[in-house]
């Protein structure tokens, strides 16, 4: 059975194993940007964001096992005058293990993302996808995210 839920502290070893994977994603997509974190840097992130106001992580459990999660910030907009005063929540990560993928538990998660921008008051819910990763966009469309900005980069060196 699944079950969505806030981290808690001792949830870190397994996030921690997770952002593994996550990471391994980035590496392969994005190379130029990621890398592989060092054992134990992730779960020392994970205690400021438990500590936070304007950020939550959600954890998906399978009969009592962490199978994912999901990282998610609330931001409001910047002061600028043509921008409308609107506020967002930005998923900033959102991982399911390998194994436990195309279940539902990454829609689950985001759900639980949703409700809590809906806690919030936030207007609308932002993330990001490396373009490379054909499942990632179908994924976040069935969920009723679109294009709305594409990043453009270019090296300095």
């Amino acid at each position: 059975m699944i079950l969505i839920r806030k981290a808690v502290k001792e949830d870190a070893s397994v996030i921690e194993n997770l952002y593994t994977e996550l990471e391994k994603d980035g590496v392969f997509y994005q190379p130029e940007h990621f890398v592989l974190s060092k054992t134990g840097e992730r779960s020392q992130q994970l205690e400021s964001i438990l500590s936070s106001d304007s950020q939550v992580m959600f954890v998906a459990e399978n009969n009592g096992r962490v199978i994912g999660f999901a990282h998610v910030l609330f931001a409001k907009a910047k002061p600028f005058s043509c921008l409308k005063p609107q506020s967002n929540i930005y998923l900033q990560d959102l991982v399911v293990t390998e194994s436990c993928r195309n279940r539902g538990f990454g829609t689950q998660l985001l759900n639980a993302a949703k409700q809590y921008g809906i806690e919030k008051g936030a207007d609308f819910f932002r993330t990001q996808v490396f373009p490379g990763n054909v499942a990632g966009l179908r994924f976040y469309e069935r969920n009723g995210f679109s294009t709305k900005m594409i990043t453009i980069e270019s090296p300095l060196k």
